[in-house]
Order: structure tokens, then C-alpha cells, then sequence
């Protein structure tokens, strides 16, 4: 495991959590043959889909999982791949795939997560421009999975929980939950919890998806106040940038550690 992959993050989170609602990346100044991007490939077969919670616990453990692999760490093979997404804009793109284009992704360097039946596996990012042909084939769009009720989360993992007030099809939600599980190791990681981190890792990284009841989604919510939200729940959020589905500045998922 190599969570100090991951300081870039957790540097840049007050910032950015703090910036005006309706602010927007800059994205003027980019190159875009070097823009970086970590494919997030969903199982979603024709006749048998899988539960959409399940599929989304699935991308954000699978999302973290590659961070967090020992060949991200400087001597390994991975390494350069992800520092140089990590010191850029943290970008994934989650694609569906089925049958033999589910299998041909297998064979690219990545990992996969399955959680009750549903599968999900995150690729090392790539250059967008150099991304394989089996990764573009897949479709973006058509991810939308019916609502499910997954139940209460249990106590023992950490929960994301999902914006009450706006809708994201299952890939966008994808997205959103890989790059909550990150904060979150990259927060652990900060405040000298990796201890916390290493029996997460025992555990496949797994988390609960879940949609909260209004009240509680505000009483978490850290508006401003990123440092206090850490203190006092452990929780830190995804603030989007509006480039897809929602608007700038949304911030899409919660993501808390659970009590101890």
C-alpha cells in the first residue's frame, strides 16, 4: 500500500472545497494531448444487469484500489501513471461494458472489484489521446441502472453518501464515488491514520453507497468549514466541477469514516 501517492489530494482539498459555488476548473491553459484520465469500466450485461448500489460500491472501491496498489510506489510500474494524473486535474471516465469487451479489459493494468455479483474495474489512467482501443470502444452513455434499496449500511465500513437533491445516471455516480473514496484515504493519510488505512485494505477497500435523508445530508454537509467536517464526522465531500449532469460546484457525495 502506498497512501503517500495520494498527498497531491488531500493538499489541495480546502482549497478547493472552498472555492465560490459556481466556479468552474480552469481548463484554458491545458494541453489537451496531455490530459489524464482513469477509465472506470462497469459490467452492466443486457439481460442480467447489476444492482446499482452494488455497482457503485464496486467503482469506488476499485477506483482507490489502484491508487493504493504497492506498483504505485516510486520503484514500481505503475508509479509514474498515476503521480502524474494525481498532480493534474483528477479526472475518470466511467464506460460500460459487457460479454467479450468485459473480458478484453481484463487484460489492461488495472484492478477489479466485485461486490455482490456486480463488477467494476478501474484502469491505471492514460493520456486520453493514448487510451486503448478497448477502452474506447465501450460506451459512455446507456449506464442507467434502476434504484435499488440496499438497506442500512453496516457499521464497520465507510458510508458515501450520495447528494439527496440531485440525480446522476450510474456512470457519472461512478465517477463521483471513486473520487470520495481517494479523499478519504488521502484525509486518513494526512492525519496520521494509516493504520486506519491498512485494515481498510484487508477489507478490498469496500464502503456503503447510500442516499440520505435531507436532514442528514445537511447536518454533515462541511459548507466552508472542510477541517471541522474532518473533526468532528470524519467526513470529507466531492465538489464537482459541472462539466456533466450537474451544476458547478455541486457538491455530489459525503464520504465518511465510521466511528471507531
Amino acid at each position: 500500500m502506498n497512501p503517500a501517492v495520494l498527498e497531491p489530494l488531500a493538499a489541495r482539498y480546502a482549497t478547493w472545497l472552498a472555492l465560490p459555488a459556481t466556479a468552474t476548473a480552469d481548463t484554458t491553459d491545458e494541453n489537451w494531448s496531455e490530459v489524464r484520465a482513469m477509465p472506470v469500466i462497469l459490467r452492466i450485461e443486457r439481460t442480467d444487469p447489476p444492482p446499482r448500489t452494488a455497482l457503485l460500491e464496486a467503482a469506488a472501491a476499485a477506483a482507490l484500489a489502484v491508487c493504493l496498489d504497492p506498483r504505485t510506489s516510486p520503484e514500481g510500474e505503475w508509479h509514474d501513471a498515476v503521480t502524474s494524473w494525481l498532480d493534474s486535474r483528477i479526472r475518470k471516465v466511467a464506460r460500460r461494458a459487457r460479454g467479450t469487451h468485459w473480458q478484453a479489459v481484463q487484460d489492461l493494468p488495472g484492478i477489479t472489484i466485485t461486490v455482490n455479483d456486480a463488477e467494476a474495474r478501474a484502469l491505471v489512467p492514460t493520456r486520453v489521446v493514448e487510451a486503448p482501443k478497448e477502452v474506447t470502444r465501450l460506451q459512455i452513455s446507456g449506464s442507467e441502472l434502476e434504484t435499488d434499496d440496499p438497506g442500512p449500511a453496516p457499521p464497520d465500513v465507510p458510508v458515501l453518501w450520495l447528494n439527496p437533491t440531485i440525480d446522476m445516471t450510474a456512470g457519472k455516480a461512478a465517477a463521483q464515488v471513486g473520487h470520495a473514496t481517494m479523499l478519504l484515504a488521502a484525509l486518513l493519510h494526512a492525519n496520521n491514520q494509516d493504520d486506519a488505512l491498512t485494515t481498510w485494505s484487508t477489507k478490498d477497500y469496500r464502503c456503503a453507497v447510500r442516499t440520505p435523508a435531507l436532514d442528514r445530508w445537511t447536518a454533515l454537509h462541511p459548507g466552508p468549514d472542510p477541517a471541522t467536517a474532518w473533526q468532528k464526522h470524519q467526513v470529507v465531500a466531492v465538489r464537482d466541477a459541472g462539466f456533466t449532469e450537474v451544476d458547478p460546484g455541486t457538491v455530489t457525495v459525503l464520504a465518511q469514516w465510521p466511528d471507531d
